[in-house]
């Protein structure tokens, strides 16, 4: 993996990504521009209460390692990559515990460091929800790439908090300096957004930070048929993962088929498991399945006799099928004897090739256009 220095206000950083491309830097402008207004219009000499959002590979947590901010993150990655980082800097001293939206912090803050998201959904609901913890003097730094900002974001800013200091752009970066607003998630209407039941037979709802949280995308479409004909063939005390899951619909449409069945959910971020069991809980109340926020599948996780997958194939701004590659090597180890991993991919990834690294039997179950589903297994 590539290691890189950072250079900021209060030192340097040695920063590399656990793993994901080796290529690929573990911080950007973005960072660096944060951190500069953080030291700059912040005074660690107040011990003021400070939270970092969504922080990617552990660059602003340990950047700001002088204030012992809060961490809070949606995705399951951080925790390692600030683990790993961590280590790499032996005088840098940061807190080990990073916070979910499974149990975000109640706490109030004097600053809040953002990175702003992709999507322009989450980014209202972020901000709606800082306006909660923000305290009524208290500043929200929030900056990202500006090839990677959301559309509409000028506008979101202005209807959620009061931009008080837009930063000159540097590096290809922006960063915004805001005080706290009036607009809150209650009774906001953007919080929850689903579809169904249609041809579902159930229907799904999603918080911001979820893949396709409005409609059922075209990939999963072709993969449920498959779903449903597979499970329909297990046996009863057959277990189930949702990898994944997102909203839960390819899980829950196994359920549809054997509601008794074992069924875990399983995602890297943590809004989609919420999401997931909020599903589950309506549509099959009586339900044995679990959930787990995680990157992948956890080591302890067990053997299961059916993976379902549809994987992505981005990670923040980078796409590729790296992501995809970690989650199929995961799921060889964890199939049971004669399991099965039933998967929907982008045609043009070519997976059949990848899935043969991991599984000596891999069949093409159908295909459109832009996708095509698999079936791999170990004998």
């Amino acid at each position: 993996m590539t290691t890189a220095v950072l250079e900021y206000p209060e030192g340097r950083l040695s920063l590399s990504r656990p793993g994901g491309d080796p290529s690929l830097r573990a911080w950007d402008a973005a960072d660096e521009l944060l951190l500069e207004e953080v030291f700059r219009r912040v005074d660690a000499g107040t011990e003021p209460k400070v939270l970092v959002v969504d922080d990617q590979f552990g660059a602003l947590a340990l950047g700001l390692h002088r204030y012992q901010p809060d961490f809070l993150a949606d995705s399951a990655t951080l925790l390692e990559a600030l683990a790993h980082n961590a280590r790499m800097n032996p005088g840098v001293s940061a807190k080990a515990t990073v916070m979910s939206w499974l149990e975000p912090p109640e706490t109030s803050y004097d600053a809040v460091v953002l990175r702003i998201p992709r999507h322009a959904d989450y980014l209202a609901w972020l901000l709606r929800w800082v306006n909660g913890v923000l305290k009524d003097d208290g500043l929200l730094f929030a900056g990202g790439m500006i090839k990677h900002l959301p559309d509409r974001s000028v506008e979101v800013f202005a209807q959620a908090v009061e931009t008080e200091i837009v930063c000159p752009a540097r590096k290809k970066a922006r960063v915004v300096v805001c005080r706290r607003g009036a607009a809150g998630l209650d009774p906001w209407p953007g919080t929850w957004k689903g579809y169904g039941p249609d041809d579902l037979g159930f229907t799904v709802a999603a918080l911001p930070a979820v893949f396709a949280r409005e409609r059922l995308d075209i990939g999963t479409r072709l993969l449920l048929p498959h779903v449903k004909a597979t499970v329909s063939g297990l046996v009863s005390n057959a277990r189930v993962l949702d990898l994944a899951c997102g909203n839960g619909v390819v899980g829950l449409s196994a359920l549809a088929v054997r509601p008794e069945m074992a069924v875990t959910f399983t995602d890297v971020s943590s809004q989609a498991v919420l999401s997931a069991r909020r599903n589950v809980s309506a549509a099959f109340p009586d339900s044995p399945a679990s959930f787990e926020h995680a990157d992948g599948i956890a080591g302890s996780a067990g053997l299961f006799d059916l993976i379902l997958l549809n994987p992505p194939f981005h990670e923040g701004g980078v796409v590729g099928d790296h992501v995809a590659l970690r989650l199929f090597a995961q799921a060889a180890k964890h199939l049971s004897p004669g399991g099965r991993l039933l998967m929907v991919g982008n045609r043009h990834l070519g997976y059949h090739r990848s899935l043969r690294r991991f599984f000596p039997q891999v069949r093409q179950l159908d295909a459109s256009p832009k996708f095509v589903v698999l079936e791999a297994g170990l004998q």
